[in-house]
């Protein structure tokens, strides 16, 4: 027999204050970070662990929740609910809230307050949702900020740098999910990367970066060119290798999935309509550069290394990605400057038509005519002990800036290795030395 659990048995979250008693509340997790430790000051050698979520309860309220305490404790609390869920809590500690250091990492609540859980004293269950009022799961798609306070994805790309580091709302459709990639830096730290791609009725496609676990398993459940999300306290950064705007889920973002406003219904239509008209189909995430994070690329190689992976790759899409310890053998600066010099388009980083000097893809696709900039479009040999790769593409940003030196994997029409140079620099002689003797020995 179905039963609903009564909101009236529980403390209205604006109603919480530090001098109640053995509170109970109830509300649905609109927001949750990952697991972190931290050394402990009191007992030195050990860690404590903690993770926070955020709670609502009605239309106005919401409030910050964070447990401490042991790796075991905290992890398995953390595991037993994802964002979506309505869960009760008892006996939560009240405290006030530091505003300025609560909300620095935090999501903005209306609270004056913050509730700690305890592992002695509080308890957290899960309610099933046929249990819950239909009011309390309703506000899942309520926005947590003013629904008419948010940038279009093509305001974010007109104000560009200006933008640089603001934490913003955002009101766009869901285009595409990446794969979640998982890596460990160069420091021994596992981390994860999820990009998801945005669109609206200003801009076809715009990148958005998740790097926790939370917003990656979230967004894995957004049905592409379906869904359409209302992202608050987004964070928008200048992407100097894509020379474009992208944005970052940060501990601060709340997202609502499907939001039910006037605003949200509108970008709902334009989503049918895309849909009806076919209008994205002819464009191709190939066509789309994807944002790389130079720090994620650990994996070493010779050449003759590589030139194997990309016979185990043949046929695959996704790119490899690699380092190796090389030196440029050839770069051909005497041949025609067309070749080395070419103008790209503003808005997609795509070499220009040379006849009319525009760009045919973002003019197919946008009334609005892009501006065109000049970069250099080089080809280089790389050569090491094993062998050589040739014809390597030193472009863009990347030929006029030395940070690193990585590859990407790629089909060509000719050999089967196309190679781009994401960065380059000098090597430290002692490391290449270490890591091409780790390679000898392998």
């Amino acid at each position: 027999m179905a039963y609903s659990i009564s909101t009236q048995n529980f403390v209205a979250l604006s109603d919480l204050h530090p001098n109640l008693a053995r509170p109970s509340i109830i509300g649905v997790v609109i927001g949750k970070t990952d697991v972190k430790g931290f050394p402990d000051r009191k007992n030195i050698g050990s860690e404590r662990y903690t993770f926070s979520f955020t709670i609502r309860d009605s239309p106005a309220y919401f409030i910050n929740v964070n447990s401490w305490g042991r790796e075991e404790y905290v992890r398995s609390l953390s595991e037993s609910f994802r964002v979506g869920d309505c869960v009760t809590i008892e006996n939560p500690l009240v405290q006030t809230k530091e505003l300025e250091k609560e909300e620095k990492f935090n999501p903005t609540t209306p609270s004056c307050y913050k509730l700690l859980l305890s592992e002695t004293h509080s308890v957290v269950k899960i309610c099933c949702h046929y249990e819950v009022d239909t009011k309390l799961l309703s506000l899942l798609h309520l926005p947590v900020k003013d629904p008419q306070d948010f940038y279009s994805l093509g305001d974010i790309v007109a104000n560009g740098q200006s933008l640089d580091g603001r934490i913003i709302n955002v009101l766009a459709a869901v285009k595409s999910v990446g794969e979640p990639k998982y890596f460990t830096t160069s420091d021994k730290r596992k981390g994860q990367r999820c990009e998801v791609k945005l669109y609206d009725e200003t801009e076809l496609s715009f990148a958005m970066i998740c790097w926790d676990n939370e917003s990656i398993q979230l967004a894995q459940s957004w049905m592409p060119r379906e869904t359409v999300i209302f992202a608050s306290e987004l964070r928008i950064n200048f992407d100097k290798f894509r020379n474009c705007m992208t944005a970052t889920v940060i501990s601060k973002t709340i997202f609502t999935t499907n939001p039910d406003t006037p605003e949200a219904n509108i970008l709902f239509n334009f989503i049918k309509e895309s849909a009806a008209t076919g209008a994205l189909d002819d464009i191709t995430e190939d066509q789309l550069k994807e944002s790389i994070n130079l720090q994620t690329i650990v994996d070493i190689y010779t050449v003759e290394q590589l030139k194997v992976k990309a016979l185990q790759n043949e046929g695959k899409s996704e790119p490899v990605y690699g380092i190796i310890y090389a030196y440029i053998s050839t770069l051909n600066i005497d041949t025609d400057t067309s070749k080395i010099i070419r103008n790209r388009c503003s808005g997609c980083h795509y070499v220009v038509n040379e006849m009319s000097n525009t760009c045919t893809f973002c003019n197919d696709n946008s009334s609005d005519a892009k501006s065109v900039f000049t970069s250099f479009d080089l080809l280089v040999d790389l050569t090491d002990h094993t062998g050589t790769l040739r014809s390597c593409n030193l472009s863009d940003v990347v030929a006029e800036e030395t940070l690193s030196c990585t590859l990407v994997l790629s089909p060509s029409l000719r050999t089967g290795l196309r190679v781009n140079l994401l960065s380059c620099k000098l090597a430290d002689p002692v490391e290449a030395s270490q890591n091409l003797s780790e390679k000898g020995r392998k």
